[in-house]
């Protein structure tokens, strides 16, 4: 049984090209960006991968990732199941602000850890650890079973809903994920055990 689960960050964004802090705001990729998202098509293409189903969350820069790489996949049509408890975590009160601006106005440390701790929040916003808690739900009652039923999965949702996956699926501890990075159109492919965990990981980035 290929029990596969294939992640992907969608392609850059208007306000990842212009530095902003973006969260729930629902921007559209940019010119890199849809390059990104088709590239990562052709290399899931390329590796000999087609899917059963796919997940997204409710923002238009993943729903866009996960249209072009269909069609690079020449999978238009597939079944898609779209969620907020997937999309990107929420930087409250630092939404829209460029990143350089606040680091001028809060220090790299404070910044830092906004952008890359575990536990801390940024004002009126979610840490990884609140994204986790509607990310982790989901993934169990949602795609999992899927994954386990043979179902061949494909994932387009963001930065830090993925980190917080990725947390679980890597079995990284609250320091570890602090140094996780995932790149925009780079697919994580893996397939699990009969058991959930890991039997292998694969980075499409070549």
């Amino acid at each position: 049984m290929d029990r596969l689960l294939v992640l992907v960050r969608h392609g850059q964004s208007e306000w990842n090209l212009k530095n902003l802090f973006t969260g729930w705001h629902d921007v559209d990729l940019s010119e890199r960006g849809v390059e990104e998202a088709s590239s990562a098509g052709r290399k899931l293409k390329a590796a000999g991968h087609a899917f059963d189903v796919a997940y997204t969350s409710a923002l238009i820069r993943a729903q866009r990732t996960l249209k072009l790489m269909l069609e690079e996949l020449g999978q238009t049509g597939l079944e898609e199941h779209r969620d907020q408890a997937l999309n990107e975590r929420h930087y409250g009160d630092l939404v829209g602000l460029n990143k350089d601006d606040a680091r001028e106005k809060w220090g790299d440390e404070q910044v830092h850890l906004w952008r890359r701790s575990y536990a801390t929040q940024p004002p009126g916003g979610e840490s990884l650890r609140d994204t986790g808690a509607r990310v982790w739900p989901y993934y169990v009652t949602h795609i999992l079973p899927d994954v386990m039923r043979g179902r061949r999965v494909l994932v387009s949702a963001h930065g830090n809903s993925l980190r917080s996956l990725a947390m679980v699926l890597d079995k990284l501890s609250p320091d570890d994920v602090t140094k996780l990075e995932i790149a925009t159109g780079v697919p994580l492919v893996y397939r699990l055990n009969d058991d959930t965990t890991v039997a292998e990981k694969v980075i499409l980035d070549g």
